[in-house]
């Protein structure tokens, strides 16, 4: 069981997270085979139906029935980070230890660091606007003294 944040019991955000089902390579998975994907883990798993598959719940299906968790055909699911996606999926199939930084030009590649600089600059954008002594446009405009300029 893909116990994510290791609280004994799979929740519904863990399945989704498992299934890869909120990862950007599924963005056109609507949101009912999204739901749809995760009644039925849970429709298999969750014999108390409390919501939450519990460990033993599991155990008991996967040892004590041989049951397998199904393949709904998005991929082969998600289990860490995107950093660690990077990892797994990419960087360790088609480079090594000794790939330079110049050499990291498939799509991919530069995909994942034109994400690190989209992250970068929002979290120095953010580390600026938390410098204000006051975020004016927290202000609602018409308490503003100088309210912006209407295009």
């Amino acid at each position: 069981m893909h116990d994510f944040d290791e609280s004994g019991g799979w929740t519904p955000d863990e399945v989704r997270r498992f299934y890869g089902l909120d990862h950007e390579s599924n963005k056109d998975v609507s949101e009912a085979k999204r739901e749809e994907v995760t009644r039925e883990v849970f429709r298999i798993y969750d014999q108390n139906k409390n919501g939450i598959i519990e460990r033993g719940e599991y155990m008991a299906r996967v040892i004590g029935e041989s049951k397998t968790l199904p393949d709904f055909g998005y991929g082969p699911g998600h289990h860490g980070d995107d950093e660690y996606e990077y990892e797994i999926h990419h960087f360790e199939l088609y480079h090594d230890e000794n790939t330079k930084e110049e050499d990291l030009t498939h799509p991919e590649d530069i995909a994942h660091f034109a994400k690190h600089d989209r992250e970068e600059e929002e979290a120095e954008r953010l580390e600026e606007r938390m410098k204000q002594a006051v975020l004016v446009d927290n202000i609602p405009l018409k308490f503003r003294r100088d309210p912006p300029a209407t295009s």
